[in-house]
Order: structure tokens, then sequence, then C-alpha cells
């Protein structure tokens, strides 16, 4: 008995396939990207053309070896925590972790890791891909650049007014030291009011300098958060005055540690702060306040100005936008804002009553 069966249409689907995964596979090897795929532990099992040329690192020499172990290692922890992570969650996770090539040089990339299942079900592989972001990063750092000299020329009245002050208080105490008959104690009174108004007027400076300096090499360190937002305080002070802010403040005792680039941080601060000042013209409150909740730290800064608009809300942190004068407002404060807190992995909101005020909240991961 001789049997036959027609397979024309399973070696076309056979074909078929075959061409859809070489296609699929030039995409990968294509791809400008980092685009490399692990097992459920985090060792490398696939690594494409961009991974090697960007890494400096050949297929053979990355194999079976863990995925965290060709990253700086300050985010190793933290790697092997969002693969773990993945098992038991549906979603991608998204993270910014900088790369080591085979040179020992470190690079800023952002990723993306997926899980690949099998039929749809059972996990089989995590897929990453990573971006460069080093051009993003020189951009955006030329972008906070002129941002600061934005907010500088808007501060400039007032921290001159602000160092006017102890300086006359100086040349007063000056004159009186220059004549011969005043007692000892009135003698060092004076002594005591020319040195506390030189070292305010180097503080104002210094927190200034600080504020004004770029730095684009500029690495993450532990700071306080207290510190800097004093710091910023005492730039946007005089300001306050003249526009009649009532300032409050509600800050824990000790201090509040998180991790971050100190100048880039007063920035966000800055902004937020001159942003109130410009939505009181008339005067108000200026309310500051920073509490802890779990693992985040939460600083809070409400105004009772003119508000935003339930239909401005949701664009405000979009760049370029801006309900001021283009001749008093470029839009790219707050979107520098949201960058900023973005790469300190924290998040900023926005919650706004028009004709009542605005509060926004910043969070940061408490180290």
């Amino acid at each position: 008995m001789l049997l036959m069966e027609d397979v024309t249409e399973q070696v076309r689907l056979s074909e078929e396939v075959r061409r859809m995964e070489h296609h699929l596979a030039s995409i990968v090897d294509s791809a400008s990207d980092i685009v490399l795929s692990t097992d459920m532990e985090g060792k490398i099992l696939t690594w494409n053309t961009a991974a090697e040329s960007l890494s400096g690192y050949t297929f053979k020499e990355v194999k079976g070896r863990f995925f965290f172990e060709y990253c700086a290692r300050e985010f190793q922890e933290e790697i092997k925590k969002v693969f773990a992570s993945l098992k038991d969650e549906k979603s991608s996770q998204m993270a910014q972790w900088d790369l080591i090539d085979k040179a020992g040089s470190q690079f800023p990339y952002s990723w993306v890791c997926s899980l690949m299942k099998e039929d749809l079900s059972k996990p089989r592989a995590i897929v990453v891909l990573g971006r460069d972001l080093t051009e993003r990063h020189k951009f955006e750092m030329q972008l906070f650049q002129s941002q600061k000299l934005a907010a500088l020329g808007v501060m400039a009245g007032g921290i001159a007014h602000e160092i006017r002050n102890p300086l006359a208080v100086c040349s007063s105490a000056a004159q009186f030291l220059m004549k011969g008959d005043i007692s000892p104690d009135f003698r060092k009174e004076c002594a005591d009011k020319v040195q506390k108004g030189i070292q305010r007027a180097s503080d104002i400076i210094e927190n200034l300098l600080k504020f004004a300096r770029p730095s684009p090499e500029a690495e993450m360190a532990e700071i306080d958060l207290l510190s800097v937002l004093n710091e910023t305080i005492t730039l946007i002070f005089n300001q306050l005055k003249i526009q009649k802010i009532e300032l409050r403040t509600t800050f824990p005792k000790g201090r509040v540690l998180v991790r971050g680039i100190a100048n880039l941080i007063q920035q966000v601060f800055m902004n937020l702060f001159l942003n109130a000042i410009n939505a009181m013209p008339d005067g108000g409150v200026l309310t500051i306040s920073v509490k802890g909740l779990g693992n985040e730290v939460l600083v809070g800064v409400a105004d009772t100005g003119h508000g935003i608009s339930r239909e401005d809300l949701h664009k405000i942190f979009d760049p370029f936008y801006t309900a001021l004068p283009k001749s008093k407002g470029t839009g790219l404060g707050l979107s520098l804002c949201h960058s900023i807190v973005k790469l300190h992995f924290g998040s900023i909101e926005a919650n706004s009553v028009e004709g009542k005020g605005s509060t926004f909240t910043v969070k940061f991961p408490i180290t």
C-alpha cells in the first residue's frame, strides 16, 4: 500500500517561517541600539552587532556571563532585583544603568527589560534593550546651563541688594573703628559686625557660585537635601522680601540624605521657587515642606498665586510650553525639572486650583 500526502503547503509555511526568522534576526543585528537576551537568571544568551561595537565585547566573550557584570558596580544589586522581579511581574521594567565597555570607560544607558514567553504563557528568557544617553545628557546639560543663566538674570537684582546689606553694616562698623575714642566693648561689637557681615556676603556668593558653576562631569554622591534647600532659599530670600511674600518652612531635624548631583537638585528647587514667586506678583505665602514617607522623601513647594488652569496642568512639563509671554519665559524650566528628577530616580507632580495657588511635590529615594 502506498500512501501519498501533499506537503506543498507545509513546505511553503516552513519556508515562510525561515524567512521571517531571518528577517527578525536581520532587524536585531541592524539595530543601532543594544539588543540582547538572557535566561531567567540573567546569563547572556544573545548579543547583537550593536552590543559588540558599543561595548567592545564579542558575543563569544559574553555568552553565559551575567549581564550585570558589564554594568557599573553601583547598579549591580539593583539589576539583580529588577531581573528577579521580572519573574513575577508582567510589565516591562525601565531603568538607567551605566555600561562599562571593554576599555573600562563608563557610559550612561537607558534600559528596557521585558519577559519573552514560550507559547504566550511560560517565561522563557528576558529581552534587554539599551540606548546610549551620552549625547542626550550633553544636550540636557546645555539646557540646564542656559536655564541657570535665565534664573540668575531673574535673581540679579535681589542678590545685589542682599549683598549690599551686609556690606553697608561692615562700612558703618569700620567707620566707628577708625575713631580712636570708642570703648573696648564697642570696638569688639563693631569688629564682630564686620566679621559677620563679611561672612554673610561670602555665604551668598558661595551659594551663587555653586548654583551657577557648570558641572557636566559631576557624579552622583550622597548629599543632604536640607542643606541644598537652605542654600537655595538664601539665594531667593531677598526676592521674597521685595515682593512681600511670606516664607513658611517645615523641615525635619537632622539630615535628609539622598543620592544625586547637588547643583542639579538645587536647580530643580530654584525653578520651582522662582515660578512660585512669579505666580504671586502682589504678595502671598510660599510654603516649603519636607517629610519622609517610607523609603522616599517628599518635598512640597506650595504658593498662593494665580494657579494653573485644568486645561494647562497636564502640559506644564512639556518642553517649550509656557503661559508667560515669550520675553519672560522659555518654557524649559519645568521640563528640565522633570528631566533632572527622573535622572535621580524620583518623580514630580503638580496640583493646582486656578485663582488659589499651586503645589508641586518632588519625591526622591532616600539612601
